[in-house]
């Protein structure tokens, strides 16, 4: 998972006095959940779209699969799809990991980001670096370690989420179980290779993007009150385009092991051998196209995911920093 850079920028720019280190994680931590729940449903279609190697043009891509076999085509048919044969609840599969995950992931990402920048400053001194590089480092390195500190959520997330109406995980403590019981711990970070790969170059791009759209955006009177979000998701679209065969292949990896069959998807090939292989077994099989399957709706989950955590970040913390200021009034006054 990648969260926008843009999400946590104000943890670094804001004044001090606009927002305590407690206030800013309280802040990143509830748009992570509002926004996680808002976005559950597009997260799930793009995941079975991810997780999918035949095609509907192709009836020999589908040769051995059973006859009620899903097969997916788009973002609305696939979400009709689940709708009809497991019900609305199927659009939030693998939501508790999800939402611990998110929570998790937005408040390390924020803390992080804001204490890398506190270390810059403080190893560089007067020798400070470019803004642009400033906010890459800090950026990669909040992203490498919340991606890392909270993989297994992540991977939860994914196997839930695949799984059809025969279920392989009968609840989130069972699965913790039988992953450990199967496959060790190890299991639990399978495919977290390609996960921080995505990281540097998500970041090179987004900043890319975001510092030269920024300024100028900001001086026009656009939705959200803000040039900063507007940058910030059309960085975001671009930047997740650039990583997104590296997504796919970490989908794909984390649905490996003994229970690789038994989700909706069947016929999911074995990928053992790393992200490099996995790569050219897909474009080998599936054409470069392969590499790109469910990024509409991943671009489509883009948008709404940053507006709505960002728009959620300002006014909780705004909302904490508010009552801090009401309550340290009273106190002054008595």
């Amino acid at each position: 998972m990648l969260c926008d850079p843009a999400q946590y920028e104000d943890a670094n720019t804001r004044p001090s006095h606009q927002g305590s280190r407690l206030q800013v994680v309280t802040a990143g931590a509830t748009a992570g959940l509002i926004s996680r729940f808002v976005i559950a449903p597009l997260d799930v279609v793009k995941i079975r779209l991810q997780l999918q190697t035949h095609s509907l043009s192709d009836p020999f891509s589908r040769a051995g699969l059973p006859p009620n076999a899903p097969v997916y085509k788009g973002t609305l048919p696939t979400m009709r799809h689940i709708l009809r044969h497991e019900g609305i609840t199927g659009l939030w599969k693998g939501n508790v990991p999800a939402e611990l995950m998110y929570v998790s992931y937005a408040a390390m990402q924020f803390t992080a980001y804001r204490s890398i920048t506190v270390l810059l400053h403080g190893a560089l001194g007067e020798h400070r670096v470019p803004k642009a590089v400033e906010s890459f480092v800090a950026g990669a390195g909040a992203g490498a370690a919340a991606t890392a500190a909270t993989y297994p959520l992540d991977l939860l997330r994914t196997r839930f989420a695949a799984q059809g109406v025969d279920r392989v995980y009968s609840g989130l403590f069972r699965a913790v179980a039988d992953i450990q019981r199967d496959e060790g711990a190890r299991g639990f970070f399978r495919g977290l290779g390609p996960g921080l790969a995505q990281i540097v170059p998500f970041m090179g791009l987004f900043f890319a993007i975001y510092e030269g759209l920024r300024v100028p955006l900001g001086q026009l009177d656009l939705p959200l009150g803000s040039g900063d979000a507007t940058a910030g998701v059309v960085a975001s679209v671009i930047a997740k385009t650039g990583v997104f065969p590296l997504d796919l292949v970490r989908k794909r990896i984390q649905v490996q092991g003994p229970t690789r069959e038994r989700y909706v998807h069947k016929n999911i090939p074995a990928y053992d051998t790393g992200a490099v292989r996995a790569i050219r077994m897909i474009v080998a099989k599936e054409g470069f196209r392969g590499l790109y399957r469910g990024l509409t709706v991943s671009l489509l989950k883009a948008a709404p995911a940053s507006a709505v955590t960002m728009w959620t970040y300002e006014r909780v913390l705004n909302f904490l920093v508010g009552n801090a200021a009401e309550e340290g009034a009273h106190k002054a006054v008595e």
